[in-house]
């Protein structure tokens, strides 16, 4: 049987003989081909300019699969990317690999694959290998995906907690809360006036910039799940000192706090899948700023607040608009299953 007469995925898909070399041959290399993924060999060759490169891979999950702003094919891409990206590297290859339920749709997985192939293109990483396995059905809510991803360390760049400072100011490069909020509008189907997209991108353009123009960058990090509230908090706890932030200064959509306070959200704590938050030395913030201002992916960027000297034990602390002040706490646990 050749897979053109079925339109769905079938176990045997993924039982490694005709069907399984029908699906990769005649579905997924003609979206990502490349030459080295071309090769089809049990691990890729890669030629890389650096001894010192990043490795990272992460699972996806999300329900829904499509969303406004993305699918879980981009996110799959870009949430890896993003992660080369904080670390001080350069992305340059993903490996795939995709759990798919029996009875998935080949329409619906074509449409998956042509979004992994344009996130990588558009961020100028090629997938080198990967894996397709199949399960039974109810096994997996349609596909789950893994990725893993190499990057080049760039020349001289050094992140660490261990380098962050009293005094060094806290920069995000955009509106915080967009993911989670459009994925669990969406999901509830509840409707606004100016809809919800997510912010699902690659950073790693506006981070390699941003590294490459200044050193005064100590350390940066993708608020994901846990949102701005988890990061900040790790920050603080692995560096040993506190930090304060500023209510009136963080970047949020109107539409997206509205949201988050209709439904009984901490939009601090909510899931961001485009933004990295950077610990900067005082005397580059400006300069940084304006880097990520001249980015389509910082058009709202902001100094949002500074480390400081810890009295007791580390904390985040929020300066509220009215002029008090409230404790950040790390999220318990996470507000939004399936956001990623």
């Amino acid at each position: 049987m050749e897979t053109n007469r079925h339109d769905r995925i079938l176990l045997a898909h993924g039982g490694g003989g005709k069907l399984t070399d029908d699906l990769i041959r005649h579905h997924i290399l003609p979206k990502l081909k490349n030459d080295t993924l071309a090769e089809l060999g049990d691990s890729a060759k890669l030629n890389l300019t650096s001894e010192k490169i990043c490795f990272t891979t992460d699972s996806y999950v999300v329900k829904p699969l499509f969303f406004n702003g993305g699918d879980i094919g981009k996110l799959a891409v870009c949430g890896t990317i993003n992660d080369l990206a904080v670390a001080g590297s350069r992305p340059v290859a993903l490996a795939l690999s995709l759990i798919i339920e029996e009875g998935l749709e080949f329409e619906l997985l074509e449409k998956i694959l042509t979004s992994i192939s344009r996130a990588a293109a558009k961020n100028n990483v090629n997938i080198v290998t990967g894996d397709t396995k199949t399960v039974e059905a109810g096994a997996a809510e349609k596909i789950f995906i893994n990725t893993a991803g190499v990057g080049v360390r760039l020349p001289g760049v050094d992140l660490g907690c261990e380098r962050i400072a009293p005094g060094d100011k806290i920069i995000i490069n955009g509106t915080i809360g967009d993911h989670g909020m459009a994925i669990i509008s969406q999901r509830e189907g509840i409707k606004f006036e100016s809809q919800l997209q997510s912010d699902c991108a690659g950073i790693g353009e506006l981070t390699c910039k941003l590294l490459e123009c200044s050193r005064g960058i100590r350390f940066m990090r993708d608020p994901t799940r846990g949102g701005l509230a988890a990061t900040l908090n790790e920050i603080s706890r692995d560096s040993g000192l506190s930090i304060e932030i500023c209510e009136g200064e963080i970047p949020i959509n109107p539409t997206v706090q509205t949201a988050a306070d209709m439904l009984g959200f901490d939009v601090l704590a909510i899931a961001n899948e485009g933004k990295f938050v950077a610990i900067v030395s005082p005397e580059s913030a400006d300069d940084c700023l304006e880097i990520c201002r001249n980015h389509p992916l910082g058009a709202d960027a902001g100094v949002i607040g500074q480390v400081v000297e810890t009295r007791d034990v580390p904390t985040v602390e929020l300066m509220t608009r009215i002029g008090g002040r409230r404790i950040v706490q790390m999220p318990y646990g996470r507000e939004l299953p399936r956001i990623c």
